[in-house]
């Protein structure tokens, strides 16, 4: 199996699941890369046009590079909620980017570097979501299923999440790539169940956040509402998800094809676990056919035993020590009323670069 097969792999899997999170939480949708060393999803695409500034015209969704054609039509149908989709899809490189921060691979590649130097705070389905929810968007609004008396005795009220807008809006425009391929593509039927994963882990995190009502702050009423949860959470469980990974290989069930272990010991994955088609490689050396960036001066941690150790992360070719002067602050004092004061402190600290 090809080095560039394994990549893509891996980043098909990444993506999948943090974009379908992103996507669904910002609003719904996924990314990854394609079968083909230059097409990829239609998301990365998206979030990669930070140039563009606003998706707000017909003529824009032609221009996205990356989508097929009932996506386009679903772009100049649902025009009010793209830039959402592509704020999210920033979100989901950015939160990708910080899981994997301490790997051999840390979600960087060499078409995709200006991507990762934007701060994007915002998300895909959460930012449809919370766009729905706030007002926004025309075609959708709060989530107003959720209402009456609960069993805990709280009264729901306020403005809940509408994640089930953010949902079908990720299964609509997400999924239909995969779908087009037909049953018989194994990559397909990977990419729509890691889709579904990682909308589950937004369904799975949402929490109640509540008010109290009464008299000198007392809590005589409550009123309580759903709400996404902060996406640093749901990365931390998709990462974990993602460590526990199936490998997977397609089978014909009946009469049709389905996802089973590769290995006939492990246990059957659930909907909630996430699969994979082949092993990744070493990602030390850079390829730039595959997009790899390798290792090489790469900061590593002298003293650690883990991946981001020097050892591991430089994949045994040593590594380079230099010092370097830090600017911090330091003897910070506070003054009435009501500011702190510090001075520039310059210290000289050690740098461990991956030869």
């Amino acid at each position: 199996m090809s080095p560039r097969s394994c990549l893509r792999s891996l980043r098909l899997l990444v993506f999948a699941v943090f974009s379908a999170a992103a996507s669904n939480w910002l609003f719904g949708v996924s990314w990854q890369q394609e079968e083909g060393p230059a097409a990829k999803h239609s998301t990365w695409y998206l979030a990669k046009l930070s140039s563009v500034g606003s998706i707000s015209e017909e003529e824009t969704c032609e221009k996205l590079k990356g989508l097929i054609q009932r996506q386009v039509q679903m772009c100049k149908r649902n025009l009010e909620v793209m830039d959402s989709v592509r704020r999210g899809a920033q979100l989901a490189i950015e939160e990708c980017q910080y899981q994997f921060r301490n790997r051999r691979w840390n979600c960087s590649t060499l078409d995709s570097l200006p991507v990762f130097g934007k701060v994007v705070t915002q998300g895909v389905a959460f930012a449809v979501t919370r766009a729905c929810s706030s007002g926004e968007l025309e075609k959708c609004g709060c989530d107003r299923t959720v209402h009456g008396v609960s069993p805990q005795g709280f009264q729901w009220s306020g403005c809940s999440d509408n994640i089930a807008y953010g949902v079908a809006f990720s299964q609509s425009f997400v999924d239909v790539r995969e779908r087009s391929k037909g049953a018989s593509s194994s990559r397909a039927l990977m990419n729509l169940h890691n889709n579904e994963a990682g909308r589950k882990a937004i369904l799975t995190h949402m929490r109640v956040e509540c008010k109290c009502h009464g008299v000198s702050g007392s809590c005589e009423v409550k009123t309580c509402w759903r709400a996404v949860p902060p996406f640093r959470q749901v990365g931390h469980a998709l990462k974990e998800k993602f460590d526990g990974a199936t490998e997977v290989e397609p089978r014909r069930v009946g009469s049709s094809r389905a996802l089973v272990p590769r290995n006939a010991q492990f246990k059957p994955h659930t909907d909630e676990d996430l699969v994979y088609l082949e092993p990744s490689p070493d990602f030390c050396e850079q390829d730039m056919r595959s997009g790899v960036l390798g290792t090489r001066g790469r900061t590593c941690n002298k003293t650690s035993k883990a991946i981001d150790g020097c050892e591991l992360l430089c994949c045994g070719r040593g590594f380079h020590t230099a010092q370097v002067e830090l600017a911090e602050r330091c003897s910070c004092k506070f003054h009435w009323c009501c500011f702190v004061k510090c001075r520039q402190c310059q210290r000289l600290v050690e740098l461990h670069t991956c030869r």
